[in-house]
């Protein structure tokens, strides 16, 4: 199973980043947008592991308090593009913490820095005679009250991601 740990996003949220994509769209950004349904913010990357109970074990061990999080900033890593989260110190050491039970449970996970953003275009292309549109990053915020587990289907209308488990804010 490909698996992932993240946070699943409100409908505000969803709905400004719906209006990201839509103005990339209008303006000649093509790419594999992200489907609404699978808008999320990764914490931990796990990838290929077949033993998800493990995964939430570790995951119940960490203390986990409600935090709001919200949009802030646009970027790229080449030719994905994503929206970023504001600074959150509460979101940083859950993140932190998270990391810890996973590799002290001995599970994979990738340790790239975590840097929170939400994945809009993978192979984005845009014509390079213009610039690239300035985007305003609508002003929306939630409340992370859980956790998900996620799983990652590949199926012929593209990604699907299912959770398989969750862990709530005490």
């Amino acid at each position: 199973m490909r698996l992932f740990i993240a946070i699943r996003l409100s409908d505000e949220i969803r709905s400004g980043l719906a209006e990201i994509q839509s103005f990339l769209r209008n303006r000649g950004v093509s790419g594999n947008f992200t489907k609404l349904e699978n808008l999320h913010l990764t914490l931990a990357f796990i990838g290929e592991y077949d033993d998800p109970e493990d995964v939430l074990d570790a995951m119940r061990g960490v203390p986990f308090a409600p935090f709001s999080i919200r949009l802030d900033g646009f970027g790229s890593f080449g030719d994905l593009y994503w929206c970023g989260i504001g600074e959150n110190n509460e979101l940083s050491a859950y993140v932190k913490r998270l990391r810890r039970a996973l590799a002290e449970s001995g599970i994979p996970f990738d340790r790239k820095k975590f840097s929170p953003h939400i994945t809009l275009i993978r192979k984005a292309s845009f014509d390079r005679n213009r610039s690239f549109p300035g985007v305003t990053v609508p002003d929306a915020s939630m409340e992370a009250d859980r956790v998900s587990l996620m799983r990652s289907d590949r199926a012929k209308s593209g990604m699907v991601y299912t959770e398989i488990g969750r862990v709530l804010a005490n």
